[in-house]
């Protein structure tokens, strides 16, 4: 028997990392590397946020704090969902821990056993499938296509429900298509959901302070709240709040499930940093202006990415509502030759291409279980967006 578990072997590093790592490592070595595949904010966190976690430190706030959070923390958040969503949550229903993925993956990992179903509509966020592997579940894709903006089909998601499944995990606005979904769509996937009362519903609502067009956020427990029992809301202050690196992530759901979610969290961090949960009070009480501000910066840019890879014929590019990436199809090029005369087979290839050819840094649109797809990030400055756009499409144009 070999030292390592079958469980580890089933899943893969993150490709985005992997990708976001390759190109710092080629940008250290002098090569000029535009990275459109970080998927993080490249503004800094605002001066009061940091501020509140310098005094937090001065103030002697280091010591260890209860698994859940501080009070404090949980006030802020409890007052987050009243004041924004209009939903209502106890302090005994909220959960805190080192940023959205470990909070998903403390709820799967409390939840599933061996076999047990978790829905994943494609394109997904590349760590839900390997999460539910390393819980023992099986991840069951459910394709949502270019052509229904890649939002759940309400007839396909019932066809895919069975007395197996025990989570549907709905991400809007969506990491990687920034699709988001509106309130009939919403209701329209909530009555499938009432007739199977024992599937659960993971809302991912990292992005809902990301969105353009004067569109309105709403998650499901909002559409329809008889669904409390069996929702979590998960959140955090990574992506609106540009405080990636503090790893606080959050989550709003029934008793039952939060007390598990804490057992697990007790035996592996115990909780997030006292001094990130104090900078994190600051942001949800005190960060409107920041996020309106930026929120314009980055419709500006969907917009130049968009205008710029929609013109080009090789590319299908869709519209995103929310998020900071563009999803892009790539199918015509494939299996073009490159100058050399070696073929272009898929996105993976393509996107090495990109990063060989052209110095952009983009992911593949396979690690979000979608193939011929491509990811840009629109999260760095106009200027490298223009210019990373343009060597792109010329290198795109060399292909024959």
């Amino acid at each position: 028997m070999g030292f390592f578990s079958q469980r580890i072997s089933k899943i893969q590093p993150s490709v985005t990392m992997s990708i976001s790592a390759k190109a710092k490592s080629l940008k250290e070595e002098g090569k000029n590397i535009i990275n459109f595949s970080a998927g993080e904010p490249d503004f800094d966190t605002p001066e009061n946020i940091k501020n509140s976690g310098i005094q937090a430190i001065k103030d002697g706030q280091t010591k260890y704090t209860p698994v859940n959070g501080t009070k404090e923390l949980r006030n802020a958040i409890i007052n987050k969902f009243k004041k924004e969503n209009n939903l209502h949550f106890s302090h005994d229903e909220i959960t805190v821990g080192c940023g959205g993925k470990q909070v998903i993956y403390n709820a799967l990992l409390a939840s599933i056993d061996k076999e047990d179903e978790i829905i994943i509509p494609s394109p997904y966020w590349v760590s839900y499938p390997d999460i539910a592997l390393i819980a023992e579940g099986e991840p069951k894709v459910l394709e949502c296509s270019l052509e229904n903006n890649f939002k759940i089909n309400p007839q396909d998601l019932e066809k895919c429900i069975t007395n197996k499944t025990k989570w549907l995990i709905l991400n809007s606005p969506s990491n990687p298509t920034g699709a988001m979904y509106n309130d009939l769509e919403l209701m329209n996937i909530a009555k499938i959901l009432l007739k199977h009362p024992h599937v659960w519903i993971l809302s991912d609502d990292l992005y809902e302070h990301i969105v353009f067009d004067d569109l309105k956020f709403k998650n499901i427990l909002q559409i329809e709240n008889s669904l409390k029992e069996r929702t979590l809301i998960v959140n955090g202050v990574s992506k609106a709040y540009a405080m990636t690196g503090w790893r606080l992530g959050y989550a709003g759901g029934p008793k039952k499930l939060i007390n598990q979610i804490n057992k697990i969290q007790s035996q592996s961090t115990t909780h997030t940093s006292s001094i990130s949960q104090a900078a994190a009070i600051e942001a949800l009480n005190n960060s409107e202006e920041f996020i309106n501000k930026n929120k314009k910066v980055y419709q500006e840019r969907r917009d130049i990415v968009f205008s710029k890879l929609k013109n080009f014929d090789g590319f299908d590019v869709f519209l995103p509502q929310g998020s900071f990436y563009i999803y892009v199809c790539c199918n015509n090029l494939m299996n073009k030759k490159k100058e050399d005369g070696t073929l272009i087979n898929n996105d993976i290839e393509f996107s090495d291409y990109l990063l060989d050819e052209a110095g952009v840094a983009v992911v593949p649109g396979e690690a979000f279980g979608c193939s011929n797809y491509f990811r840009t990030s629109f999260a760095t400055s106009k200027s490298n967006l223009e210019k990373g756009c343009d060597k792109i499409i010329e290198a795109s144009k060399k292909l024959k």
